[in-house]
């Protein structure tokens, strides 16, 4: 497991992108190319994945509910604690989050804005199940 920060890439939208395929290797944007972190198939609807990428910056993968994957930096920024891959997801206006497990502000996995602090945000990594 492990966890990264990326701040310039972002995914698509997620009613732009259809679901992502049950098997495959998860891989992130990360420097100049891609990073695999997993197969698909190990990630649970709802649950995320904390990932520790080649520079030792950390990320939080997620499987939502519709079959999406996501990847936001796993740092909260409100305590600096690497817990967001421990939150929970939910959504708001059909926008996936998750809420940091520590003081429970909400980030857009799409944006990485935070929903409760329009001043916050995370990075985001782009994510692509080959």
């Amino acid at each position: 497991m492990t966890t990264a920060t990326i701040t310039t890439a972002r995914q698509s939208s997620p009613s732009a992108t259809p679901a992502t395929p049950a098997t495959g290797a998860v891989r992130l944007a990360h420097g100049d190319g891609w990073f695999t972190v997993c197969d698909r198939g190990l990630l649970t609807p709802g649950r995320g994945v904390a990932v520790l990428l080649p520079d030792g910056d950390q990320a939080a993968v997620f499987l939502d509910r519709s079959g999406r994957v996501h990847a936001v930096g796993n740092r909260d920024p409100f305590t600096g604690a690497y817990v967001l891959a421990r939150g929970l997801l939910g959504s708001a206006g059909g926008r996936p989050f998750v809420a940091s497990p520590l003081l429970k502000q909400r980030f857009d996995l799409v944006t990485g804005a935070c929903l409760d602090d329009e001043g916050v945000s995370v990075p985001v990594f782009a994510v692509r199940v080959e």
